[in-house]
C-alpha cells in the first residue's frame, strides 16, 4: 500500500510538472451577420443579399515571456480561418486564412475588451473569369455577371472590437464587431472588391487556463534612431485584358523611437509605374487625342478613348515625402505612411483631368498640388502605403505592402530591406557608433 501510495503521488507530481511545460491556447468559433457597405450598381444588381459565415481562431495569448508582447502590453495573437457566404449565388463564397492581434484595451473579472486587426488572403469560388461569358461580346455593367472580383485570390483586411465574457475559468462567450475588406489589389481586373460591416457571437475555450509562467523583465530597446533602406517590385493591370505591367519602389527613411513599440519618421519614395503606357487602353492615362467623325459627320477630338501620347520614363516615375509609422512586434512590424509627391509629372494623363481639360478647351497642367475628384477617384497628389516588415536576419527585412490613393488601390508589391540601428551613447563600446539588432539582443547587454 505504501508503494502504490508513493507511485500514485509521484505520478500526479509528474503530471503537475508536465502540465507546467504546457502553453496556454484557445479555440473560438463565431458565427457571424454583415451589411455590405458598397451602393454602386455593380452591387445593386445582386440586391438583396448580405455577407455571413461562420470565423474560426486558434489564439496564443500572452505569457509574458518575450520583448514585444511586454512592451504592447501583452496582446493575443492568433490564426484565423473564414468561410462567407455572400449572399448570391453569382457572388459565391470565400474561405479566408489570416494571422491577427488582439490589443488589450479593458481587462476585468467580468469581461475583457480587445482591438483585433487581421491581414491575410482569401479565396473566392466566382468572379468574372468563372462565368460563361464570351469576352468579346463582354459588358462590364450586365446584370447578370459578376465585375466585384477579377480572380480568385484576394487580400483579406479586417478591424474589429472584441468582447469576451467569462464563464468558467475556461469557457467564455466572445463577441465581435467590426469592418473587413476583400480585393486584389490590381493584380488582376476588375478589382471593384467589397467592404463590409459584421457582428458575430460565439465561444471561445481556453486549454492549460491554470497554467501560468513567471513574467521576464525586458530592458527598454538600445537605440532611438535607425535607417531603413528599402527595395519593392510587382505588377499591376491596368485593365481586364491588358498584359501585367511592372511596378517598383525605393524607399529610405529615419525613424524615431517614442517608445519600446512605436516608431515615427521620415522618409523619400521613388515610384516606377509601367503601366503609364501608350499601350494601355483604359481610361486611367490618356496623353493624346485622335481626330474621329459622329455619325451625323461632325469632326470631333476623342481625348479619351485612345491614348497615342509618347510616354517617357520620366512620365512614369514619381517621387515623394513621407511621414512613416512603425508599429513593432517583434520580428514583425506594421506601417502606416502617408506622403504627398513633389515630383508628378503623370497627374496630367489621367482620364479625369485630361477629359475636363479639353472640354473646356484648355491646355496647361495640373498643379502639383491640386484637388482630387473625389473619394473615387483613381488619382490624389498624395499617397497612403501600409503594409508588413518580416525580419529575417539580424537587419535584413522582408517587405509586402499596398500603395492607395484615398481608397482605391494602386497597386502590391513585394520587397527586401536593411534596417541600421543607431546605439544609444550610453550603451556604445569604445568608438562603435552602430548597432547591430540582433535576435536575443537583451541577453548581451
Amino acid at each position: 500500500m505504501t508503494v502504490l501510495s508513493t507511485t500514485l503521488a509521484s505520478a500526479q507530481d509528474n503530471q503537475k510538472a508536465d502540465s507546467k511545460e504546457r502553453n496556454q491556447f484557445s479555440i473560438k468559433v463565431e458565427p457571424f451577420y454583415g451589411s455590405y457597405m458598397n451602393h454602386s450598381f455593380h452591387f445593386n444588381k445582386f440586391r438583396p443579399f448580405a455577407p455571413k459565415g461562420i470565423n474560426f481562431g486558434f489564439e496564443l495569448p500572452s505569457l509574458q515571456t518575450r520583448p514585444w508582447q511586454q512592451y504592447m502590453g501583452n496582446p493575443t495573437w492568433g490564426i484565423g480561418l473564414s468561410v462567407i457566404d455572400f449572399g448570391h449565388a453569382m457572388m459565391g463564397e470565400a474561405v479566408s486564412m489570416y494571422p491577427y492581434l488582439l490589443i488589450p484595451a479593458v481587462r476585468s473579472n467580468h469581461f475583457n475588451l480587445q482591438f483585433k486587426v487581421a491581414g491575410g488572403l482569401g479565396l473566392v469560388t466566382e468572379h468574372w473569369y468563372t462565368l460563361d461569358v464570351d469576352p468579346d461580346n463582354y459588358n462590364y455593367y450586365s446584370p447578370d455577371v459578376n465585375s466585384i472580383f477579377g480572380c480568385y485570390l484576394n487580400a483579406y483586411l479586417s478591424a474589429t472590437v472584441n468582447v469576451n465574457v467569462p464563464i468558467t475559468k475556461s469557457v467564455a462567450l466572445n463577441g465581435e464587431a467590426g469592418y473587413f475588406h476583400m480585393s486584389n489589389g490590381r493584380t488582376c481586373m476588375p478589382n471593384l472588391g467589397l467592404d463590409a460591416l459584421y457582428a458575430g457571437l460565439g465561444v471561445i475555450t481556453t486549454f492549460n487556463a491554470q497554467n501560468k509562467k513567471e513574467p521576464v523583465q525586458f530592458p527598454d530597446l538600445p537605440y532611438k534612431w535607425s535607417l531603413n533602406i528599402t527595395g519593392a517590385a510587382g505588377a499591376h493591370r491596368a485593365w481586364m485584358y491588358y498584359p501585367l505591367y511592372l511596378i517598383s519602389s525605393f524607399h529610405t527613411g529615419a525613424v524615431y523611437s517614442v517608445n519600446n513599440w512605436y516608431g515615427v519618421g521620415i522618409g523619400l519614395d521613388a515610384f516606377y509605374n509601367g503601366a503609364i503606357n501608350s499601350g494601355t487602353g483604359r481610361l486611367l492615362y490618356c496623353n493624346g487625342e485622335i481626330e474621329r467623325v459622329d455619325e451625323n459627320g461632325n469632326e470631333y477630338f476623342d481625348p479619351c478613348n485612345t491614348c497615342d501620347g509618347v510616354y517617357t520614363f520620366k512620365d512614369k516615375v514619381r517621387a515623394g515625402i513621407a511621414l512613416n509609422n512603425e508599429f513593432r512586434f517583434g520580428v514583425v512590424t506594421a506601417m502606416v505612411d502617408w506622403g504627398v509627391y513633389f515630383y508628378n509629372p503623370s497627374r496630367n494623363h489621367y482620364y479625369d483631368w485630361h477629359k475636363a481639360n479639353f472640354e473646356n478647351g484648355g491646355a496647361g497642367k495640373r498643379e502639383l498640388f491640386y484637388k482630387s475628384s473625389g473619394a473615387g477617384s483613381e488619382e490624389t497628389f498624395h499617397y497612403i502605403r501600409f503594409g508588413m516588415k518580416f525580419r529575417l536576419t539580424d537587419n535584413l527585412y522582408f517587405q509586402t505592402s499596398a500603395k492607395t490613393h484615398l481608397q482605391i488601390c494602386e497597386y502590391l508589391e513585394f520587397g527586401v530591406g536593411y534596417q541600421i540601428p543607431f546605439l544609444k551613447k550610453g550603451l556604445r563600446k569604445g568608438n562603435e557608433k552602430i548597432f547591430h539588432y540582433k535576435k536575443g539582443w537583451w541577453n548581451n547587454l
